[in-house]
C-alpha cells in the first residue's frame, strides 16, 4: 500500500526467577509485528550464556518451534527482542537485530527504533580510530561507542553515549544482567514499562506489555534511561527533556489500542475525524474508511457529520505482503487484490477517508474502483497534512520527489486520484486532536532533532 513505511518494534525483559524468555519475547514481537515485518530477532542469557537467534522475514517466519527452542535457556531471566523495517541500511541479515558485540562490557546486544541523524560523522571517526563495523546500520555505531567506555559500567556507559547521539530513538541494551532502556530527548519514538510478576518489561507500545503478561506502568520519558539491576528499576534524566513525539504514531502507525505518552491512538485518531469534518465538510451520503488505518477516523467524521459510517470497501486479510510488481498493470491489479468494493457505494456520494496520501498512486486506484462500483461522487477526506518532507526519525518515507504533495497542489493531487474534491487536515488539527506537542517536520520541514548531513538511506553503505 501507499503508506509511509513501518519503523520497527522493540521488547525486553528482566526477571529475578527463571522464565520462559523466548516464549514471552516472541509473543510480544507478534503484537509489533505492525512495526517492522523485513527481519525479526531475540538476545536473551540466563547470566553467564548469551544467545541469539535472527534472521529476514516475519516474526512466525523467523521463529519456527525448532528455533525458539534453541533460545529456551532453562534459568533465562533477561532478554530483547526487534522486529525491523530498515530505515537505515539495506534490508539484509547482516542488519538484522539485535545487533551484538564482544566487548569488555562481555557481550552486548542491542534492539533500536528510529534514526541517529549524525551516525555518519560518528562512523567516520569510528573508522578512522579503527574500529571495524559488521552492519550497515547506524545501530552499530552506538554499540561501539559503548564499547569505547569500558571503564564504566554499563548504565553509565550508555548515559555518555546517549549524549553524543542525535535524532529520534528508542533503545533496548542488554549484558548477561541488566537491561538498559533509552529514550532521546525529543521522545519521538515511543517506549513503554511494564510490571511483571518478578521482574519488569519494555516495549514499543503497550499491547505487547499486556501480551507477554506484564502491567503497564508508564513510558520512559523523553531523555530518560531507565535500567533493571539487581531487580532494582532505577531511572536516569540524562538529558532535559523537550517532548515533540512524533504525530505519526497517532495518525497511523500504533495499533489502534495503544496508549501513548498518556494519549489513546484510538481516540486520537477519532478526534482527527471530527477536526476534519469541521474544517472540510462534504455534501455526501455515506463515510466510508480505507481499512484498516483510516477507520478511526472515519468514525469520527461520521460522528461530527451524522453521516451512516458503511463498510464499502473490503480488504484481503489473505493478500498479505506482495513483492512490487515489474509492471504498472501488475501492480494496479495489486490494489484490487487487497481492495475491493462492497454495494454499499452503489449510488451514494461518498466520503472516503484516509490518514495519508503518499505518493497517490493507491488513493487513485480507490478512488477508481469506487467510481466502476457505482458511486456517484468520491470526496476524499485525509486525516493528516499533505506530507512534503522526508522523515529522519525512523520512518521510511518516500524521497520527497516521490511525495506528491511536494511536487503538487492539492487541487493537482485532487485531479491526479479522480476524486470531486479533496481536503487534508490542518498541523493544528492535529495537534489539537493529539492534545500535545508533536513533531510534524514530515508535513512542514522543521526537524527538532535535526536532520542528517547524509540523509540517504544507505549512506553508510558507501565508504
Amino acid at each position: 500500500m501507499d503508506k509511509p513505511q513501518e519503523e520497527c518494534g522493540v521488547l525486553g525483559v528482566w526477571s529475578r526467577t527463571p522464565l520462559d524468555a523466548a516464549g514471552l519475547l516472541h509473543l510480544g514481537l507478534l503484537a509489533l509485528q505492525h512495526r517492522g515485518q523485513e527481519a525479526a530477532g531475540i538476545a536473551v542469557s540466563d547470566g553467564k550464556e548469551f544467545l541469539v537467534e535472527k534472521d529476514l522475514g516475519l516474526v512466525n517466519q523467523v521463529f519456527t518451534e525448532e528455533r525458539l527452542a534453541r533460545l529456551r535457556l532453562g534459568e533465562a531471566r533477561l532478554g530483547l527482542a526487534h522486529a525491523r523495517y530498515s530505515t537505515t541500511g539495506s534490508n539484509l541479515r547482516f542488519n538484522a537485530q539485535p545487533l551484538t558485540a564482544r566487548t569488555a562490557h562481555g557481550v552486548l546486544a542491542i534492539a533500536h527504533n528510529g534514526n541517529f541523524t549524525n551516525a555518519k560523522p560518528l562512523r567516520d571517526r569510528l573508522l578512522l580510530e579503527g574500529a571495524t563495523f559488521q552492519s550497515t546500520s547506524d545501530t552499530e555505531v552506538m554499540l561501539l561507542l559503548i564499547a569505547r567506555l569500558a571503564h564504566l559500567p554499563l548504565p553509565q556507559a550508555a548515559a555518555e553515549t546517549m549524549k553524543a547521539l542525535e535524532g529520534g530513538y528508542s533503545i533496548l541494551l542488554m549484558d548477561r544482567k541488566t537491561l538498559v532502556a533509552l529514550r532521546d530527548p525529543h521522545g519521538v519514538r515511543p517506549l513503554a514499562i511494564g510490571k511483571l510478576p518478578q521482574g519488569y518489561a519494555f516495549a514499543s507500545e503497550p499491547p505487547a506489555l499486556t501480551l507477554m503478561g506484564a502491567e503497564y506502568l508508564r513510558d520512559v520519558r523523553p531523555g530518560e534511561m531507565v535500567w533493571v539491576e539487581e531487580g532494582e528499576l532505577k531511572s536516569l534524566q540524562v538529558l532535559p527533556a523537550d517532548p515533540t513525539p512524533c504525530a505519526f504514531e497517532w495518525i497511523y502507525f500504533a495499533r489502534p489500542d495503544s496508549p501513548l505518552d498518556g494519549v489513546e491512538a484510538y481516540e486520537a485518531r477519532v478526534r482527527m475525524g471530527m477536526e476534519l469534518f469541521r474544517e472540510a465538510p462534504a455534501e455526501a451520503d455515506i463515510v466510508v474508511p480505507v481499512p484498516d488505518s483510516g477507520i478511526g477516523a472515519a468514525v469520527g467524521y461520521a460522528k461530527a457529520s451524522g453521516l451512516p459510517l458503511e463498510y464499502g470497501l473490503y480488504k484481503n486479510p489473505y493478500a498479505g505482503r506482495t513483492f512490487i510488481q515489474p509492471t504498472q498493470a501488475l501492480r494496479d491489479l495489486k490494489t484490487r487484490l487487497k481492495l475491493s468494493p462492497t454495494s454499499a457505494v452503489r449510488g451514494q456520494r461518498v466520503v472516503l477517508i484516509d490518514d495519508s496520501i503518499v505518493r497517490g498512486t493507491t488513493s487513485r486506484h480507490i478512488v477508481a474502483l469506487l467510481k466502476e462500483a457505482g458511486a456517484k461522487e468520491v470526496h476524499f477526506r485525509v486525516s493528516s497534512p499533505p506530507i512534503r518532507f522526508p522523515c529522519y526519525y525512523g520512518i521510511d518515507t518516500a524521497a520527497r520527489k516521490e511525495l506528491i504533495a511536494a511536487e503538487k497542489s492539492v487541487e493537482e493531487i485532487r485531479a491526479y486520484i479522480g476524486a470531486n474534491t479533496l481536503a487534508f487536515l490542518s498541523e493544528e488539527g492535529v495537534r489539537r486532536a493529539i492534545g500535545g506537542p508533536v513533531c510534524l517536520a514530515c508535513f512542514n520541514g522543521r526537524y527538532p532533532a535535526g536532520v542528517p548531513q547524509e540523509g540517504e538511506k544507505l549512506a553508510l553503505e558507501i565508504l
